[in-house]
């Protein structure tokens, strides 16, 4: 598995903010397979059972918030890292009506420490600001939104990733500018918008897989806010290969790669939450939901992304379709409910065997 994405990673300093969280956990398991030395900066996992618990990693992770600057500051000098993956963020929309101070401190203040403390950093090659596929302004289009769309936000979570993308920039432009790269710095950084992941071991709240599972598990049906809502859905492992690519092409010094990506599946994979429900049902009969026709918080209807400067630029690709990425899902929660095991190194080695097959140019 090391000689994927050109070895790159192979003893390489790697810090993961949001290492205990769904999609940080995956990413952090990735990079220890591929030789990475790898440190977590996050807060402690809030659900249990929790990915990062079960995967017992055995990697270094400093249980601190990213608002606090001289915490975080500490941390990530006393690693000094070649490149950050910043995950670190309060991730939820309807979270965000409740604690909305906790969500712009940790997506918008957190993301101004970061890369504050970057200014001090000599080690340091490349960082990727992983945001969201509602950093957009939302406008319902079908037709997806491009790199170059207008950002904004309605409600506070999109919002302060929208704040987190400007601020990328802002810092980007001020301070790492590509055009005095290697001259006055040596710093290169993107940001990455990936679309509606799913996979197993998210236990988080108000997210439709993680939902319909615990309420499966209890012989409980599962209330659906908006059935008929659209979301670029993918497995999290898309989106991680997505971000591995992306800092491979930086840390090669390629400084072209300096930007905001989007990462979404194809036009032809974009499902309605009603269409997700019905197939994770038919792997697992247990899966019983309801739909609820009283949601008062504002909620997008239609979200979907245009990823072609990815797949024309980056080479990166789907390997899995939405049927597959489903079936990974369900079957990654049964196996732990049904035989107590965690499959997530097995579903990782089938995701790359997939990949290969298909002849990506990252493995």
């Amino acid at each position: 598995m090391k000689d994927l994405f050109e070895n790159i990673y192979f003893g390489r300093k790697v810090l993961v903010t949001g290492n205990t969280g769904f999609k940080g956990s995956w990413l952090a398991a990735w990079l220890i397979s591929l030789g990475a030395n790898v440190k977590g900066v996050s807060l402690e996992p809030n659900t249990t059972p929790n990915h990062y618990s079960l995967l017992s990693l055995g990697i270094h992770t400093d249980f601190i918030n990213i608002s606090n600057y001289e915490k975080l500051k500490r941390s990530i000098k006393e690693f000094n890292p070649e490149i950050i993956f910043h995950l670190a963020a309060q991730p939820l929309v309807r979270l965000s009506y409740r604690e909305t101070l906790t969500t712009y401190s940790s997506n918008v203040l957190g993301t101004v420490n970061l890369f504050e403390c970057a200014k001090e950093l000599n080690n340091l090659s490349a960082i990727i600001n992983v945001t969201t596929d509602k950093c957009y302004e939302n406008t319902e289009k079908i037709e997806g939104y491009s790199e170059n769309d207008k950002l904004g936000g309605y409600d506070p979570y999109s919002a302060s990733k929208a704040c987190s993308e400007i601020i990328t920039n802002s810092f980007r432009n001020s301070f790492f500018n590509v055009d005095s790269y290697k001259k006055n710095h040596s710093l290169l950084i993107a940001s990455a918008r990936a679309g509606n992941v799913i996979g197993g071991g998210d236990w988080s709240e108000d997210r439709l897989i993680p939902d319909i599972i615990k309420s499966s598990i209890i012989n409980k049906s599962t209330i659906i806010r908006n059935p008929m809502a659209i979301r670029p859905w993918q497995h999290v492992l898309e989106s991680i290969t997505g971000y591995l690519i992306l800092g491979q092409k930086l840390l090669q010094e390629k400084k072209e790669f300096s930007g905001a990506w989007n990462f979404g599946p194809q036009n032809n994979e974009f499902s309605t939450v009603n269409e997700i429900t019905l197939k994770a049902k038919s792997i697992w009969p247990i899966i019983s939901v309801v739909h609820e026709h009283n949601n008062t918080l504002h909620e997008t209807k239609t979200l979907t992304l245009n990823s072609s400067k990815s797949r024309d630029k980056l080479n990166w690709n789907s390997v899995w379709t939405i049927d597959q990425t489903i079936d990974k899902t369900i079957h990654w929660y049964r196996e732990y409910h049904e035989n107590n095991k965690v499959v997530t190194y097995r579903q990782l080695e089938e995701y790359i065997k997939s990949a290969k097959t298909l002849n990506y140019i990252w493995t």
